[in-house]
Formats: C-alpha cells, sequence, structure tokens
C-alpha cells in the first residue's frame, strides 16, 4: 500500500509502498478514501524535520539535555548511533480520515465489514491507503454524510471539546479568534449551538470567507469597538481562541474581549503568557483544551478501547467524534466550503509544500483522496527486489534469519549488530504496521518486509528467528519457530506468566529440538566477563548489591501492562537476576521481595529483592524508578573472599585484591554484551553446540522474576523449584 512518510533526519516527505498492516483485537482495518491535513500540528512536524541539526537543537533544548546526558552515562559513540538511529527513523502523519471497514478484530463492537466511518487519531488515521484504528476512534457514517466530509470530523471534535469545556448556555456570545480551519469548524458548532458569534482573524481572506458562510467576522483592530456594540457594553461570555501563532496577542485580545468572570479556552497552539492585570480585574476563567476530549492521551481508552461510563463522562472523544458526524448528517454544520486542495496519494508530498507556504497559495482544508480498490493481501508483503531477485542471497546450508519486530531496540541495536558480524543471511522481517519493517529492510538489506509474523516463520529458506515483539507476543512466536524446526534468539523476556513459560518448556522437550537462547547479554559483557574471572579462585560464598537506576516510565506505559509488559520486574528484571545468576553459576533457590508505596505515581517498580544460591552467595537487586537519569543506571559491587570488585554501569572495573586495585575504563563506550551474545549463538547454531545459555538458567531466571512478583505481595520469602523440562 502507498503511506505518506516523513523523515526527520533531513525533511524528505515521500510516498513510499509499505506493508499493509493486519487487523489486530478491539480494531478493524479500514480502507481509507479521504484524510484531511493538519495545517496546525503537521506543519509544524514538517517545518522541524526541515531545519539543519542546528536549528534542530536550538529548538529543542530538552531533547539536547537529554543526549548530553545519555553521552555522559553512556559514551559518545553509542549515543551518536542512537542520536542519528532515531532521527533515521520515518514518522507517520495524519490523524484524521475516513473511509470503510475490510476487516473487524476480535471484540470489536458495534461495527462491520463494509461500514463507512470517520476515523480520529494520530498514529492510527494516517495518510495511508489502509490503516488499523481501535473501536473507541471510529463512528459510524450515516448515507447523508459522505468520505469528504466526514474526514473533517477530527478536527470537528477539537473544536466541539473547546466549546464544550466553556458550559456554554443559550444566548451566551461567543468570540472566536482566529478563523482559520479549526475556528471556522468552531463557529459553525457554535452557531449550531444557537449562540450569537463573532470571529477575529489576521487575515482579510479568512474574514471574507467566514462572512460568505455567514458570519460575522472582524480585522483585531475592530475588535473591541465591535465587541462592546455585540455584547450589549457587557462583553462576551465565551472566547475561543483559535488561532495558531507564538505570539501572545490572542491571549492579550482575549482578555479585553471576555466580560467579568468570562470564560476563555485555547483550542490552539498560541502564547500562554496571561497578562495578570486584565485576567485578575475581570476574575477571567481560562482554561487549555486537551484535543477532542476525554481519552485523550489514555491508552485504556484509546488503544485497549475501555470506554468510560456515560453517566460519568457525558462527551467523550470518541462521543465527540460522533456527535460532529451528526451535525454533519444533520446539516448543522457545513464543510463544503472549507475544502480548498485536493490531491491524490501519489501526490501527497505537494500538500506539504502547500501547507508550509513554498507555493504562497491561500489554503484552508486539504485533502489527501485515495483510490478505492479491492483488498490486495500480497500487500502484506514487500520485497526489496535487488536483493529477492538475487538467486545467491540465501544458499544451500547457509543460516538465514527473519525477524519479527522492528521497534526501537531492533534497529538500535540489534540490527546494527548483526549486520557487523555477518555470517547470516537477512531474508524477512516483519512489524505490526508494516512502516517499521519496510524502513528496516531497506537500511539493513532484507530481501522482504513484512506486516505478517506467520510469513516470516513459515518461510522454508528462515531457519533461525529473532523475536524483538512486545512481550506479550514472545512466547506464541517462539513456540510457532521451534515447531517447524527454527532456531530462536529471543529479546527478553522469555515469557511472561507461568503458562506461556510451560508450553515453552513443552516444544523444547521434542528430540532435536532447535536452539532457543534469550537475549542476556549482560553475562557476555567483557567486564561481566573479567569480574567473574576475578572472583573465581574465592571458594567462599559472595554478596553483591546490583543498584539499577532504571528511570520512571508513566504507568500507562505498555511495558507496565501486565497482560503486555509483564510489569517491570519480569519484563527488565529478568536481565539482572541473569547477571547474578551468571556469576554464582546457578540459579536462585530464595526470593524476597520489598518495595515502596506506589502512591500512585509508581507501579511496583521501586523494589529490593533478595536472592540466596546454592552456596549461600546472597545477591540484592536495587531496581528503581524514582531516581535521576543523570546518575550512570547500573552498579554492582560483589564481596567475596577479601576481594572486591565493582562494576560500574559497564563503563569501568574496579578489582581489589590484598590492597591492590586495578581499575579498566571504556571511556567512548558501553559494551553490554551484545555483540558477544549474538555471536555465541550463531557459532551454537552454526555448529551444532548446545545453547549458549544452559536452559535450567533461562527457565530458572524467568521463573525466579515470576516468583518475586509473588514475593511482593506476601511479603515472605519464597522457594523456587527447580524448573524441569
Amino acid at each position: 500500500m502507498k503511506q505518506l512518510l516523513q523523515y526527520i533526519r533531513d525533511g524528505k516527505t515521500i510516498i513510499a509502498d509499505v506493508p499493509a498492516p493486519l487487523v489486530r483485537p478491539g480494531t478493524a482495518l479500514i480502507q481509507t478514501a479521504v484524510s484531511l491535513v493538519s495545517a496546525g500540528t503537521e506543519r509544524m512536524v514538517v517545518e522541524f524535520a526541515e531545519k539543519n541539526l542546528l536549528d534542530k537543537a536550538r529548538s529543542r533544548p530538552d531533547l539536547v539535555r537529554q543526549i548530553l546526558d545519555k553521552a555522559g552515562r553512556e559514551g559518545i559513540l553509542p549515543t551518536i548511533e542512537a542520536t542519528f538511529n532515531r532521527l533515521d527513523q520515518p514518522m507517520t502523519l495524519g490523524y484524521s480520515s475516513a473511509g470503510t471497514v475490510m476487516a473487524v478484530g476480535e471484540g470489536l463492537k458495534g461495527f462491520n465489514i463494509n461500514d463507512r466511518v470517520a476515523c480520529a487519531g494520530g498514529g492510527y488515521a494516517v495518510h495511508a491507503e489502509y490503516a488499523i484504528v481501535p473501536q473507541n476512534l471510529l463512528a459510524v457514517l450515516p448515507p447523508q454524510v459522505d468520505f469528504e466530509l466526514a474526514s473533517f470530523a477530527t478536527l470537528g471534535a477539537i473544536a466541539m471539546h473547546g466549546f464544550r469545556l466553556a458550559h456554554p448556555q443559550i444566548g451566551e456570545r461567543v468570540a472566536i479568534i482566529g478563523m482559520g480551519l479549526l475556528g471556522l469548524l468552531a463557529a459553525n458548532i457554535v452557531r449550531a449551538a444557537g449562540c450569537p458569534l463573532l470571529g477575529i482573524d489576521l487575515n482579510a481572506g479568512r474574514v471574507q470567507m467566514a462572512k460568505q458562510m455567514g458570519f460575522e467576522c472582524i480585522l483585531p483592530g475592530e475588535a473591541d469597538s465591535t465587541g462592546r456594540v455585540f455584547t450589549h457594553g457587557r462583553g462576551f461570555d465565551i472566547v475561543l481562541i483559535c488561532a495558531d501563532t507564538h505570539t501572545n496577542d490572542p491571549i492579550e485580545l482575549a482578555g479585553v474581549l471576555a466580560r467579568d468572570r468570562g470564560q476563555v479556552v485555547a483550542v490552539g497552539a498560541v502564547g500562554l503568557n496571561i497578562p495578570r492585570k486584565i485576567y485578575y480585574e475581570k476574575e477571567i476563567n481560562f482554561q487549555v483544551s486537551r484535543s477532542y476530549g476525554p481519552g485523550r492521551y489514555d491508552s485504556n481508552y484509546e488503544d485497549k478501547g475501555l470506554d468510560y461510563p456515560l453517566g460519568f463522562v457525558r462527551w467523550t472523544e470518541g462521543r465527540n467524534l460522533e456527535a460532529f458526524v451528526e451535525l454533519l448528517a444533520n446539516h448543522q454544520v457545513n464543510v463544503k466550503p472549507l475544502i480548498t486542495h485536493r490531491f491524490p496519494i501519489d501526490q501527497a508530498p505537494a500538500a506539504y509544500d502547500l501547507i508550509t507556504g513554498k507555493t504562497r497559495e491561500p489554503f484552508l482544508g486539504v485533502l489527501i483522496t485515495y483510490p478505492q480498490k479491492e483488498l490486495d493481501r500480497s500487500n502484506e508483503r514487500i520485497e526489496n527486489s535487488s536483493i529477492a531477485n538475487d538467486p545467491s542471497h540465501t544458499k544451500t546450508g547457509q543460516l538465514v534469519l527473519g525477524v519479527l519486530g522492528a521497534g526501537n531496540y531492533a534497529s538500535a541495536m540489534f540490527l546494527p549488530t548483526v549486520k557487523k558480524i555477518g555470517g547470516i543471511s537477512l531474508k524477512g522481517i516483519a512489524s505490526g504496521s508494516g512502516l517499521t519493517a519496510r524502513h528496516a529492510s531497506q537500511r539493513y538489506g532484507f530481501a522482504y518486509a513484512s506486516s505478517s509474523d506467520e510469513e516470516i516463520i513459515n518461510d522454508s529458506e528462515i531457519n533461525v528467528i529473532a523475536v524483538l515483539t512486545r512481550h506479550h507476543l514472545h512466547a506464541r512466536q517462539i513456540i510457532a519457530s521451534l515447531q517447524r524446526g527454527k532456531h530462536v534468539f529471543c529479546e527478553k523476556p522469555l515469557a511472561i506468566n507461568k503458562a506461556e513459560l510451560s508450553e515453552i518448556a513443552s516444544a523444547l522437550s521434542v528430540q532435536s529440538a532447535p536452539i532457543l537462547m534469550v537475549g542476556f547479554n549482560r553475562r557476555y559483557a567483557p567486564m561481566a566477563i573479567q569480574l567473574k574471572e576475578f572472583m573465581s579462585g574465592v571458594k567462599e560464598p559472595f554478596v553483591a548489591q546490583y543498584r539499577i537506576n532504571a528511570g520512571y516510565i508513566p504507568l500507562n506505559h505498555w511495558l507496565q501492562d501486565p497482560n503486555q509488559g509483564g510489569g517491570r520486574i519480569i519484563g527488565e528484571g529478568c536481565h539482572f537476576v541473569d547477571l547474578l545468576t551468571f556469576l554464582a553459576g546457578a540459579c536462585p533457590v530464595t526470593v524476597s521481595a520489598q518495595a515502596i508505596p506506589d502512591e500512585g505515581r509508581y507501579c511496583q517498580d521501586n523494589v529490593c529483592l533478595t536472592l540466596s544460591f546454592p552456596n549461600g552467595s546472597i545477591g540484592s537487586i536495587l531496581y528503581l524508578a524514582n531516581g535521576d537519569k543523570s546518575v550512570p543506571k547500573e552498579r554492582l559491587e560483589i564481596f567475596c573472599g577479601g576481594q572486591v570488585g565493582i562494576l560500574d554501569d559497564f563503563r569501568s572495573l574496579e578489582l581489589v585484591k590484598n590492597g591492590n586495585r586495578k581499575i579498566y575504563r571504556s571511556n567512548l563506550s558501553q559494551d553490554k554484551g551484545h555483540r558477544n551474545a549474538w555471536q555465541t549463538f550463531l557459532n551454537a547454531v552454526k555448529n551444532g553446540n548446545p545453547a549458549p545459555i544452559p536452559y535450567e538458567q533461562l527457565f530458572g531466571v524467568t521463573q525466579t522474576t515470576f516468583l518475586a512478583k509473588e514475593a511482593l505481595t506476601s511479603h515472605e520469602q519464597v522457594m523456587i523449584p527447580v524448573f524441569c523440562k
């Protein structure tokens, strides 16, 4: 399928062939008919992308600070690589569209195949021939609403939510500052609500257009005098700021126009330096409108389809979308006069030349249109023809790699490592959206990109699978790959619950099962190996303290979801349990755990785990989300038989024995063992060696994280049984 993409690194806006996405539970696959270009949000993205690196840095000093902190923690070289990798990733554009439902996912309610719908949401209602849109970001269209009208529904919902925040009453006077696309939609809504309104805009052409649509509209210089007449000297009950400007002028003008204790709502992106004198004297109620209503930025609502009870939240994001569609159906809102340009998807980059002012042409509603044709499921795969058609690309007996998942870890760490080491042919890569798979395919030289993990797993030429997807998919993809005789390298964790772990063990129990490895890379880090060798001559148990300054992530982050990420102890804590297991040479036999109170901010991610090992060694893991990210992430101190080893964030290793101190440093970069881990896995597969990490340790470490979660609840030490396949 064709999709519009924006590259942040060089500012290019292109039309790319991308694998068509596959429908997921709670979503619908939409064949897009029309999408609306946002002259505000999308223009800002494109203009930022077109800046050179220096201007990008000047405009986002917050990101520069993050980069400098990362360089201080992890070294200059990996920071440069990570930064350019992030800049190289293509961005999707678009958040307001309309089309036809082509497939429905499990659990989707109220929508059927062939339904005509309005679609909303950044990352969902994108400028592409096909899109995956979840339950609460869809609204069914009545017959009298065509696709062009419906493509305005998201922006209409934004205007509607801003108006609702002012709690309007019949007969109240409303002023709208900024009569661009958003302002004219707001004006239509205000008129439909029966409130007299006055529009104000700097652009004489837009003032004239508003008048042609039946609205009273003036230039800012006339606002004070006309406003007094319009409101009989009382001032406006409601002022909606729909302008798009960095200046503070709209805020100041709103204060002048509003009545005593009036309502001012900032719907557009404007300066927010509120002048105290006039807002204080009138006791004006000021509010910023957050997009298109309750539910916005709530992953439970938007991604998982969990609606708010109507009795408590009358107008959600989705219900605002439906309400605007109803206004369109009843002819209470007319958006046809707002359409100034239409571009077919093949010519969509020209729309961005328009909205960024390159053509110096006036515009309002800019639409992108799409051909309506039968869904071709071959679009799930995009071939890299120069490689796919090369018969020497895969040879008999050669290792051939298929990759599931093409997110940040894949592009920033795994695929660069695979490329540097070589020794394996790159056949196919898949991701749910298809977009990241396409980008990785072209960048790293895969024969094809797909949106279907089954296509990769079922490819008869592929004999090695790398599982780099979100955690809840790991077990299913591992089992399917093993059952088809493919060796598997899985980025942690192995599984997120006991049932999945048992199923994986069953898949490995068959005779001549392929090799399975989890990316517990820290045990392959040169400094970790050196630390183990240093302690190897001592026979008595060790005591280790491992502090991880993991950093805060929001409660709605997918990793915090027990059904998707497994939580941070299972999803990331397994790394640290594994490193202590490596140093001890055996899995823990007991685990106890304590966490500080979450207090509505955390999710059991400020934890102290205490592990005991068969030889009496004790390891303490402090996994913390409440620190400062400028402090290095990991510090391991281990005491044993008169010796001390201190591993500081894989940048330095201090070894102390008999008063002698040796310090080893890596100044330019960290080496957490990713390269060595992958090389060891490849060697095992090539040479028919046993699994690089003993299965009792792979499964034992994973099981320990499960029981650590139980220990947090029971507040008791938990025995860890030996895991038997």
